[in-house]
């Protein structure tokens, strides 16, 4: 089968032959057909400090996708051949104190399709029958292959108290224009979303912000549209001012919802920022296994999320370099490829 692999540590990927995957009697099989690519992906094609430290070349690369289940393992009763399905790409050991208190989301014994085993850039991929979602006949799978980074948007935005609330999205890649059509459909009274970028502030208008700014107008406009700056904050960026801007702009005793990752460590006046305005701050990895996969499943089903207007590109799989350029272009909400 086809397949983009880290082939070796350096910069890029290699569109290589290699075995279709044998499944493991607890596995299925499932024939690729959307994949959606991201930032981690990016990290690992330029083989950045953070790749080097974690992956362990040569690997299948991707962990978001979509597709038809072809083979089931000897124990899966609940998976049949023909199923349209996606999947959770964190694997857990379920056994932890963790997993079984319902914070496998937080597993420290957590492997990442992708990342720390083969992911789905490739024709096919094997995967526990116990992490496969079934998508509805009515979700392409444009829609069931980025499940994984809605995910992020649904778990950062709705471990919130979202309806009625003022909300500000610092940061508009994918994760943070899912987030804002998922607060709108939430019941959020205004959403504000933030960023440098004009073309993915249009896309987080489009997906139901109703204000969009730059950075450097963001303070102006918080003061003006609320009393005390807004009930909650969906860090989304990872970037220093714009951290800072979050804790400044959340009221008194408001919320901060912590998805971005600063690249490296930063300075933070806990006494001012957090401490004496009484802000609770959710730190946020990964999906909740499985509150917000059905979360997920009841907003598309509801009519009021459409995530398709987030996806602007799309390319086959030997058009690798181009997928990773669109990225880093900024001029593209969500990157999928198109593998069947």
């Amino acid at each position: 089968m086809k397949a983009l692999v880290k082939q070796a540590a350096e910069p890029g990927f290699a569109l290589r032959d290699v075995p279709v995957p044998t499944i493991r009697d607890d596995e299925v099989l499932i024939r690729v057909r959307r994949a959606g690519v991201c930032g981690t992906d990016v990290h690992i094609y330029e083989w950045d400090d953070w790749a080097r430290g974690r992956c362990v070349p040569p690997f299948t690369v991707g962990h978001e996708f979509a597709g038809d289940v072809t083979q089931v393992g000897s124990l899966v009763s609940d998976v049949r051949v023909g199923d349209r399905v996606t999947a959770e790409g964190h694997i857990v050991d379920g056994r932890c104190t963790l997993c079984r208190t319902g914070n496998a989301h937080a597993c420290p014994y957590t492997k990442v399709i992708g990342v720390d085993r083969d992911g789905c850039f490739a024709e096919f991929i094997a995967m526990p029958a116990t992490n496969v979602w079934h998508l509805d006949d009515n979700i392409s799978y444009d829609v069931g292959g980025i499940h994984d980074p809605m995910g992020n948007a649904f778990h950062t935005a709705l471990t919130a108290n979202i309806p009625g609330a003022a909300v500000l999205i610092t940061g508009c890649g994918p994760i943070g224009i899912f987030a804002a059509g998922i607060c709108r459909a939430a019941g959020a009274s205004r959403v504000i979303c933030s960023d440098v970028n004009d073309t993915r502030l249009e896309l987080a208008r489009q997906m139901g912000a109703t204000d969009v700014v730059h950075p450097n107008e963001l303070e102006a406009l918080v003061k003006r549209v609320t009393e005390f700056g807004v009930d909650v904050v969906l860090e989304m960026s990872g970037v220093p001012s714009a951290i800072h801007q979050a804790f400044a702009l959340v009221r008194p005793a408001g919320r901060v919802q912590m998805l971005g990752v600063p690249a490296k460590p930063m300075t933070f006046d806990f006494a001012t920022e957090l401490v004496f305005k009484g802000v609770t701050v959710y730190g946020v990895t990964g999906r909740r296994m499985y509150d917000t996969w059905h979360q997920m499943s009841s907003f598309l089903r509801s009519g009021k999320f459409d995530p398709t207007p987030v996806i602007t590109h799309r390319f086959p799989l030997e058009r690798a370099d181009d997928a990773i350029a669109a990225i880093k272009s900024g001029a593209a909400g969500k990157v999928i490829f198109d593998i069947a």
